[in-house]
């Protein structure tokens, strides 16, 4: 009995408040994928059902359905736990990464690819709450690294910026060889 009790305990201790919506967000997305499978995949008259292109994709949205309207009911018939939306909000909250991202894509091909990443470094750095220069100037130290390391030594082509036009030539040739 008390390994039961020691079971629960642990349940509720790591369960999450916001796993409802969590599981009403995965069956909505799972049932509109599930009502798009008709549009997006063939069926081919005379084949194998196991080698139709849309019986695969059948069957994993079929059970991502039935396993979300589970979560679902799970969640539903469990009892409540206050701060269901601050868990929500921390979710939505942590979408203003994905922005950061966006617009440090956006930014590269216009200031260049080491300009952006120490500025972006930078900026990341003072949102994560870093004021000192030293944590700053390891900021600018890791974004210079991670530009050397994917430009030099592994050769990934990446843009360069519309900045480096308006460089010198000799400068201008570096930049756009090795930043």
């Amino acid at each position: 009995m008390s390994r039961v009790k020691t079971l629960k305990s642990l349940f509720k201790r790591y369960r999450r408040p916001g796993d409802i919506v969590f599981a009403w967000i995965a069956l909505l997305i799972s049932i509109f994928l599930l009502s798009q499978l008709m549009d997006q995949t063939a069926w081919r008259n005379g084949g194998k059902l196991f080698a139709q292109p849309r019986f695969w994709p059948a069957v994993s949205l079929v059970g991502m359905v039935a396993f979300a309207a589970f979560h679902l009911l799970g969640s539903a018939l469990s009892e409540r736990i206050l701060g269901r939306w601050q868990e929500v909000w921390l979710w939505i909250s942590s979408l203003e990464y994905a922005g950061w991202f966006i617009a440090y894509a956006f930014l590269v091909p216009y200031v260049g690819y080491l300009p952006s990443t120490i500025i972006f470094a930078v900026a990341l750095a003072l949102r994560a709450g870093y004021r000192k220069a030293s944590m700053l100037g390891i900021a600018v130290l890791s974004a210079v690294t991670i530009v050397l390391l994917f430009k030099t030594i592994l050769k990934v082509n990446l843009p360069s910026g519309l900045i480096y036009e308006s460089l010198p030539d000799g400068l201008r040739q570096i930049m756009l060889t090795y930043f």
